[in-house]
């Protein structure tokens, strides 16, 4: 799961390399084409000059991002046909609903009587960074810096009576830690004033634990890491297919 992290890094990190080269090259070259007289130093002395000249850049440069994007592309498609395929435990109890194009999914169960609506966001890390040095730090031993993989979820139990409860929670691969609860009426508005209940770690440890074990009856557990973390890494890869996609559509227009 980490390999797919790391390939879809690089992958940025080439595409953003190969347009910061483009750049590059095209401010270099009118910067040479200048020095020999080939371009005049002065448009004013021949007005119909730039425009021309820069209509057939823009052609060319276009030619070249929509190059890079067609290869960027087929590798992404590549790295998704042959990759791991996330697969979903038959045990797990919720249904998933991907919307492409938007960051978080939805997890969906009916559980006696109770519908479960769980909103899930893969929270940002600091990129990984491929470097030797620091590879060879990690595997003496040393400190490693980067940040563990953590889940948003706000989970809504509705018993059908006009209310809800509301959960916020962080999910990391070892537990599931819940940060607020509150409970809201139907058709209310959110309102930042209102009384959305205390701090959880305030609360006494005996209601501490029996809301842990509430959510865990209701299949909101730690063990909802793993498969959460595959199927939101191939998602990852997916949009960015998607935006890779969307992009050259732009620059064709």
């Amino acid at each position: 799961m980490a390999s797919s992290l790391l390939r879809r890094t690089a992958l940025r990190r080439s595409f953003s390399s190969s347009f910061s080269m483009l750049r590059c090259y095209s401010a270099s070259a009118f910067s040479l084409s200048i020095r020999r007289g080939i371009v005049p130093q002065n448009p004013a002395k021949n007005p119909s000059f730039f425009p021309l000249r820069f209509a057939s850049s823009k052609v060319k440069e276009d030619e070249v991002l929509k190059r890079v994007l067609e290869a960027e592309i087929e590798c992404q498609e590549n790295q998704i046909v042959h990759g791991q395929v996330a697969e979903i435990p038959k045990e797990f109890p919720f249904d998933i609903i991907d919307n492409p194009g938007d960051r978080t999914i939805i997890l969906k169960r009916e559980f006696s009587g109770e519908k479960i609506h769980v909103t899930v966001l893969m929270n940002d890390v600091n990129e990984v960074e491929n470097d030797e040095d620091e590879v060879e730090k990690n595997e003496d031993g040393g400190e490693d810096d980067e940040e563990p993989i953590t889940f948003s979820l706000v989970v809504n139990i509705d018993k059908g009576h006009g209310s809800t409860a509301e959960f916020s929670c962080d999910l990391s691969s070892s537990e599931l830690i819940i940060e607020r609860i509150g409970i809201k009426r139907c058709g209310e508005n959110d309102d930042e004033t209102a009384y959305d209940g205390p701090e959880f770690t305030d609360l006494d440890e005996s209601l501490q634990n029996a809301l842990y074990r509430y959510l865990k009856a209701r299949g909101i557990k730690a063990s909802l890491f793993d498969p959460l973390f595959a199927y939101m890494i191939n998602k990852d890869d997916r949009e960015y297919l998607l935006w890779l996609k969307n992009m050259k559509e732009f620059v064709e227009k």
